[in-house]
């Protein structure tokens, strides 16, 4: 068993997670973004979801607005970017499944597990 409290510092910080899962919260600043047109997880699916702030979501070159209490589902492989359009921080707390990060929040490869 894992708990953590869900703390909304500046950028991105893991939480918590085990082998299979992970959780981690990312606070995007008002006309910054996360990601980018090339950038995908190899093995991880990402459940993201939307705290406070708005943005919206290109998600394999669509946009999908975000506003507080939006759940997207971000699959392994599709491209995507965060972007914060709103006038206030945008806090998001996703979900990756296997985990996609090292507790010190750097990109695993595909399939291995920390």
């Amino acid at each position: 068993m894992e708990h953590a409290s869900v703390k909304y510092g500046n950028g991105f910080h893991v939480l918590a997670g085990n082998a299979r899962s992970q959780a981690a919260s990312m606070v995007i600043e008002p006309g910054e973004s996360e990601g980018g047109k090339d950038n995908f997880h190899k093995g991880a699916d990402q459940w993201l979801y939307v705290e406070s702030g708005s943005g919206e979501a290109i998600i394999n070159g669509h946009v999908h607005p975000l506003r507080p209490g939006s759940l997207i589902l971000i699959a392994h492989g599709e491209k995507h970017e965060v972007r914060n359009t709103g006038e206030d921080r945008m806090k998001t707390l996703n979900f990756y499944v296997p985990p996609a990060y090292t507790r010190d929040g750097d990109e695993r490869p595909a399939g291995k597990a920390e």
